[in-house]
């Protein structure tokens, strides 16, 4: 049942997201790395700077739903690592991806 209703919540902020994929969207979250995803969002961000470091990719956390977005151009994101930022970003839902046009810590 947990899983019915995660699948759910996903669909439904993915549609969300690509409902907006035409457009520059404003959304606030972390960037995480590709291996830990959300579960560092919030918290740990000496291990995703270090897993990063580490070859590992930097990754979008939405704070809303916690849906993991890769980032189609990661070099926008260097400095912010582990933090807790607001980025205007274009999705890309079939590669479910985003890519990153502006980005500063979130308030």
């Amino acid at each position: 049942m947990k899983r019915v209703l995660a699948f759910l919540f996903v669909v439904s902020a993915l549609t969300a997201v690509s409902a907006s994929a035409a457009g520059s969207s404003k959304i606030n979250g972390w960037i995480s790395d590709s291996m830990c995803g959300a579960k560092h969002a919030g918290t740990g961000a000496a291990c995703v700077k270090k897993c990063i470091e580490g070859g590992m990719a930097p990754v979008f956390v939405d704070e809303a739903n916690k849906a993991v977005w890769t980032i189609d151009n990661p070099d926008s994101v260097k400095g912010f690592y582990g933090d807790h930022v607001s980025v205007t970003a274009k999705a890309d839902e079939a590669k479910k991806s985003v890519h990153i046009e502006a980005i500063a810590e979130a308030k």
